[in-house]
């Protein structure tokens, strides 16, 4: 399962490349991206307008600031301009048939982009370009358990926000794995938005009702960002994020990095941000062929480790990238 720092790079030429190879048809994308909320999420609206770049496409990306009725806005607005195709980073799961069946109607394909929708929603898209986020969940609580072995863990969740999938599945692959081990419990479970500010102040609380900070094993976030707001809250409180409290998280922001060399965070799963790559391979291919992708088009989940001898070249992959 892991994979070296080689990856990251690799997957983003990778995607470049076979678009570059697929299609040079100037296709016009419109991207509604929920928002920037946290560093991943900026690095993904980087990397889409890097991958237009070099596919000759044009994408026009809405910032919908984490509100699904932003997003509904946009994609009428994609949709009375004509574009070839729109690109949907979902902020919930829910309440999309109307602007869906419209997009549709009007033969314009969607693609989701690293969160998918209620399952009802199926025929309303073309395909999903997502991590497995339950899986993702899983690899979080695996190392925890492996990490802690048979000693008691008090665990508490910094959850993202309510209503998406990606939020739910974090947490359910996680929690499932908890389940299985009578050492390890969550005590508290709150909702930190996926921002860094939201994340620092969840954390707070957590310490005050945890006899400051000492009834806390570990902390499980549903993004890099929560945490990142998580450590700076452990250490205002005057504990050893990494030591007294471990945490695990998800994403591989460069900032996350930067707290595992320091050793001020345990573990991180991997979340390319390059979702567009095959999102424009894919389009390409149904508008000029008519090839109709999977369903599901699933991108790599990737744990790393304060123990990686190569966190530095893997930031410095990161920062490369647009993060």
């Amino acid at each position: 399962m892991k994979q070296r720092s080689t990856m990251l790079a690799a997957l983003v030429a990778a995607s470049a490349m076979a678009a570059g190879a697929a299609h040079a048809n100037g296709l016009v994308v419109g991207f509604s991206q929920i928002g920037s909320e946290s560093g991943w999420r900026a690095a993904e609206t980087t990397v889409t307008r890097q991958d237009a770049k070099k596919n000759g496409d044009t994408v026009k990306i809405a910032d919908a600031q984490q509100k699904q009725e932003n997003q509904i806005k946009a994609l009428r607005s994609f949709i009375a301009q004509g574009v070839d195709g729109i690109f949907l980073a979902p902020v919930v799961a829910t309440g999309w048939t109307q602007v869906l069946t419209e997009a549709k109607d009007a033969k314009i394909p969607v693609i989701l982009l690293d969160r998918d929708i209620d399952p009802s929603g199926k025929s309303l898209y073309l395909t999903a370009v997502t991590s497995d986020s339950t899986h993702e969940g899983t690899v979080a609580g695996e190392w925890l358990a492996k990490t802690v072995g048979s000693k008691p863990c008090n665990i508490v969740e910094i959850e993202g926000t309510v209503g998406a999938s990606v939020a739910a599945n974090r947490k359910k692959g996680f929690d499932d794995v908890v389940a299985q081990h009578s050492n390890m419990k969550i005590s508290r479970s709150e909702t930190g938005d996926f921002t860094r500010s939201q994340g620092k102040q969840v954390m707070e609380s957590f310490i005050k009702a945890e006899n400051g900070g000492k009834g806390i094993c570990a902390v499980y976030a549903h993004n890099d960002d929560m945490m990142i707001g998580a450590i700076q809250a452990m250490k205002e409180a005057g504990l050893k994020p990494g030591t007294d409290i471990l945490t695990v998280s998800v994403d591989s922001v460069p900032d996350m990095f930067k707290a595992l060399m320091a050793h001020e965070a345990n573990a991180t799963v991997e979340l390319t941000p390059d979702m567009a790559g095959p999102a424009f391979v894919a389009l390409a291919a149904y508008k000029s062929k008519g090839t109709v992708p999977p369903k599901w088009i699933e991108t790599k989940s990737v744990l790393h480790t304060s123990a990686d001898s190569d966190l530095q070249q893997i930031y410095d992959q990161k920062k490369d990238l647009g993060y």
